[in-house]
């Protein structure tokens, strides 16, 4: 069963959830700021997306331009970013979809459609 971690509000969100139906891809939704992954989730999904850590921030959300991270990205470890990343899952990029040892962050329809169409 694949999981598609979201915040419901983001417009981009929307547009997978609706890439998702239409495609009759099923899956349960969780919601990013209620229900933040933890660390070791967030480990494995960057494990399975094959993605340096950097990649896992909202680098266009309020919270990442608060913090300054842009800067100090560079001097985090991997371990330091994704303990920051499970503190609040308005930090992360979504959508996050995640099961059969796939897991793809934001959405990027050409990619979903390589990953997810001929499974």
């Amino acid at each position: 069963m694949f999981e598609f971690i979201c915040y419901p509000k983001c417009t981009t969100c929307q547009k997978a959830r609706k890439w998702l139906d239409e495609h009759s891809i099923a899956y349960t939704e969780r919601n990013i700021k209620e229900d933040t992954p933890s660390y070791e989730e967030l480990r494995e999904i960057l494990e399975r997306s094959e993605k340096p850590a950097k990649k896992l921030f909202n680098t266009s959300g309020i919270l990442y331009r608060q913090m300054g991270l842009k800067d100090k990205l560079s001097e985090m470890t991997e371990d330091d970013m994704l303990r920051l990343l499970s503190t609040d899952g308005m930090l992360i990029k979504r959508p996050i979809f995640t099961g059969s040892g796939i897991a793809l962050i934001g959405f990027r329809e050409k990619e979903w459609s390589e990953k997810l169409l001929d499974i």
